[in-house]
């Protein structure tokens, strides 16, 4: 039988598609030349109920998570350039998780998946 082995794309509406590809590629590092390769690891697909309060907004229909080596790190160099993001908070036994938004409020979460490096998150 055959098998899914990854995500493909992530696609989505945008008001101004050209300057919120040009802010990921910014403030996330994530580029198109030609496509945006990503580490081996974990990904999660989970729906979660209609009347959940995790995406933010109550009309977003959907929240995009990325992993990352090093949490706090990453939301150091962030907040250096300018850009929001809340403090990270541990969720055992799965990781550390930081929110930001990008441009157009869509919510976007930063992970570090437990067992990584770990004490980098803790600060």
């Amino acid at each position: 039988m055959a098998i899914i082995t990854g995500i493909g794309g992530i696609f989505f509406r945008a008001a101004d598609p050209k300057a919120l590809k040009a802010w990921y590629a910014d403030a996330l590092g994530i580029t198109q030349a030609p496509s945006w390769q990503q580490s081996a690891g974990p990904t999660v697909v989970e729906p979660f109920p209609m009347d959940t309060n995790y995406f933010g907004r109550p009309t977003q229909g959907w929240m995009i998570n990325f992993r990352v080596d090093d949490l706090q790190g990453f939301v150091a160099d962030l907040r250096a350039r300018g850009f929001e993001v809340k403090d990270p908070e541990e969720f055992a036994p799965v990781g550390w998780f930081a929110r930001m938004a990008d441009p157009e409020g869509n919510p976007i979460e930063l992970w570090e998946v437990a067992g990584g490096s770990e004490e980098s998150a803790t600060g």
